[in-house]
């Protein structure tokens, strides 16, 4: 990866890989923890994320960290930085 997208002060988010049939793109699903204001409850909030892999190297179930980046297309605004766990 180059080293420009490796200092970029964006968000950094960790998510897993749900789909990889784009070329050089992949939908990373993410889950966070979000702390209900009234009811001081924990509720998982999901969204999902379309990153840019540009070597086609990650496939589904994989773990991997996205980070923000310029936008690439309608709905690309993420870049992959590294495959922390790869799917067995």
């Amino acid at each position: 990866m180059p080293q420009i997208i490796a200092k970029c002060n964006g968000r950094v988010l960790v998510g897993t890989v749900i789909s990889d049939k784009n070329d050089k793109t992949i939908i990373v699903h993410v889950e966070t923890l979000v702390k209900h204001p009234l009811l001081k409850k924990f509720i998982r909030h999901r969204k999902k994320f379309t990153a840019h892999d540009p070597l086609n190297e990650c496939s589904i179930g994989d773990t991997v960290k996205i980070i923000e980046f310029r936008p690439l297309s309608r709905n690309k605004r993420w870049h992959l930085v590294a495959i922390l766990e790869k799917a067995v």
